[in-house]
């Protein structure tokens, strides 16, 4: 039955990744060595290395640890850190080992080409939050793939909380069932968003925040808080959503 269905356009936004490479970095060091870092240690102990190709951000903190975040995709993210160790060795710092990559969180938006009944899936579904006077979206929480997907009635939705590309994909293609079998999908005619509107949905909207923990590992939580004050301080963001999500992500302008 789903091969009648409009085929959901799935796109990654961002992957976020943590890495350690087992000894300590002259932050000094780096900051008078390379180009595109931030630094500033009386104001927060992290160094931020900037990389253009990919484009991605980077912690890097004096432990050896770092936090790398703005790739499309858990190949760009590994290419993303090593090419930074790469840099990092030609500026004389010498790194003994190999960088121990492991991503944290992937969060990807997608559009069903359908439109979706909220009022019914909040009925229907369980481990859900609606409360549309609030957030137009509704915050349905997957047991399997563990995931947080945010669902609006235009039939696009946010996919945060995955740790592999395929879990993003298993999330969809199962709410996508879900939402059809419980009657919440609205198939009229041809899908209802284009691919080409789910593209504009801006890069700084959706940030690297993994709301399918209760608790982010020690470190996690605080890097990526502080990460997102240092690197977004004039982004407006919405108390109201903070405490529905328990997280860092100005969704509303990702909403229909």
């Amino acid at each position: 039955m789903l091969s009648s269905l409009p085929k959901p356009k799935i796109r990654i936004e961002n992957v976020v990744a943590s890495v350690s490479v087992n000894q300590r970095i002259d932050l000094d060091r780096v900051a008078r060595s390379l180009l595109n870092v931030e630094y500033d240690p009386e104001q927060f102990p992290g160094l931020v290395y900037r990389l253009k190709k990919p484009k991605t951000a980077t912690l890097i903190f004096n432990s050896g640890k770092m936090v790398c975040t703005g790739a499309k995709s858990e190949a760009e993210a590994t290419r993303a850190v090593h090419r930074i160790v790469e840099h990092l060795r030609e500026a004389g710092i010498q790194i003994t080992g190999e960088p121990i990559i492991t991503v944290q969180n992937i969060v990807a938006s997608a559009s069903l080409g359908a439109e979706l009944n909220l009022e019914l899936a909040a009925y229907s579904l369980e481990n859900v939050m609606y409360e549309p006077e609030q957030f137009p979206g509704l915050i349905y929480r997957m047991r399997e793939p563990k995931v947080v997907i945010l669902l609006f009635g235009s039939g696009k939705l946010v996919c945060t909380g995955a740790k592999k590309e395929e879990d993003v994909y298993n999330a969809v293609h199962n709410v996508m069932k879900t939402l059809l079998d419980l009657g919440i999908m609205k198939l009229k005619g041809p899908p209802a968003v284009a691919e080409e509107e789910v593209s504009k949905i801006p890069e700084e909207t959706i940030e690297a925040t993994d709301l399918s923990k209760e608790e982010p590992a020690v470190g996690e939580k605080s890097s990526l808080h502080h990460e997102e004050e240092s690197l977004e301080k004039d982004k407006d963001m919405d108390a109201d959503m903070d405490a529905h999500l328990g997280a860092d992500t100005d969704v509303n302008e990702i909403g229909p």
